[in-house]
């Protein structure tokens, strides 16, 4: 991974989310209340309003559910195109990642992703896409 690429910058929020990835593993925030989960991480639950929302581990499957090439570098580390896009986990939940290890003319909604994990340097892992 392009070390020029900015490394997140992790809060009491988002800690949980990390820790995960550095486990090799993703969770993301589920609310005790109306048990929807919830990404981004936020400090309540935008379905209901619900302050309590632990980290579940998720399986780390998913399928695009719509995505977009980026033609036009933004951000320092991040070498055009690439693809990002929504992902739909069978869990329920909705997240937001870049699709890697395929060209961007091959990605096509409903096509079956799994998360993986690439390190970058000075932070640790960071999770991307792949086709499954």
């Amino acid at each position: 991974m392009d070390p020029s690429r900015p490394a997140p910058t992790p809060s009491p929020l988002t800690e949980p989310y990390w820790a995960a990835c550095r486990r090799g593993g993703l969770a993301l925030q589920r609310c005790a209340g109306c048990r929807r989960f919830v990404h981004f991480p936020e400090p309540r639950c935008p379905f209901c309003g619900g302050a309590d929302l632990p980290y579940e581990a998720v399986s780390g499957r998913g399928s695009v559910h719509t995505f977009t090439v980026v033609h036009r570098s933004f951000l320092p580390g991040f070498e055009p195109p690439y693809t990002v896009a929504w992902l739909d986990l069978p869990e329920g939940a909705r997240v937001f990642g870049d699709v890697t290890g395929c060209p961007p003319e091959d990605v096509r909604i409903g096509m079956p992703v799994r998360v993986r994990f690439a390190e970058l340097p000075g932070f640790g892992p960071i999770p991307h896409w792949s086709p499954a």
